[in-house]
């Protein structure tokens, strides 16, 4: 299981406003607790030992908070102040902190809940660092909840992803999570861009992977996302209690 993980914490937030006007994304809340401690809380389990969480917006907020609420990580913080580097262009920034191969990418805006394998440990279970330049979580859009998008990617038999492309649906969305080897990061373009750079060349090689997240998740887009989440989340905790 990987020990390192990199938190895509960098965004405006700019879908969030009002809420994003004086606070981070991350750092808002949903059921009594900000978006960022969810994230914290399942690498925590997975026992990740290494975060590099990027910054930009209301850096300060998002820096003391990290300082007071990251006891027993290995913290280190990629610094985008002078220039948002875009999720590819963050990763690449970030690199020089990480030395674990694979290692957990994992967006700050999104939450889930396990089944009876989390869903960390059953994606590195299923690593293959020889077929493999990032595996990706996907979920069917039946279970992703807020999500207004047609969805991202179909499956192939052995487990590739294939972009949904000009077709009107797919039906899995990525969920931001992934496990990704440093073989992804090779020779990336200047300056900020997206990952998806990265994954269209490792799809053309063949080494871009999905796996089916097991129990639901919850896309927090949009301030209407709030209340809804916290009354699934309300209910799958009685369920379950």
């Amino acid at each position: 299981m990987s020990k390192s993980a990199m938190v895509m914490a960098a965004g405006l937030g700019t879908r969030m406003q009002p809420l994003t006007d004086n606070c981070p994304k991350p750092l808002i809340e949903v059921g009594g607790k900000p978006l960022l401690q969810y994230t914290l809380d399942k690498l925590r389990e997975a026992k990740v030992k290494k975060i590099v969480v990027n910054v930009h917006y209301l850096p300060e907020m998002m820096e003391e908070y990290l300082q007071e609420f990251c006891q027993g990580f290995d913290l280190h913080i990629s610094d985008e102040r002078a220039l948002l580097m875009e999720t590819g262009g963050g990763l690449v920034q970030a690199q020089p902190h990480i030395s674990e191969e694979p290692f957990y990418c994992v967006n700050s805006d999104n939450i889930w809940t396990d089944d009876d394998v989390p869903s960390l440990s059953l994606m590195a279970g299923m690593w293959d660092g020889e077929q493999m330049d990032a595996l990706l979580l996907l979920i069917p859009k039946e279970r992703a909840h807020n999500h207004r998008g047609p969805g991202d990617f179909s499956l192939d038999a052995n487990g590739r992803l294939i972009r949904r492309g000009d077709a009107p649906s797919a039906p899995y969305v990525f969920t931001g999570i992934q496990l990704i080897s440093h073989r992804l990061l090779r020779d990336p373009p200047e300056g900020p861009f997206s990952t998806n750079f990265l994954w269209d060349r490792a799809l053309e090689e063949g080494r871009l992977f999905g796996v089916l997240h097991q129990g639901d998740w919850f896309d927090i887009g949009h301030p209407g996302a709030i209340a809804p989440t916290e009354g699934m989340l309300g209910k799958l905790a009685r369920a379950h209690g």
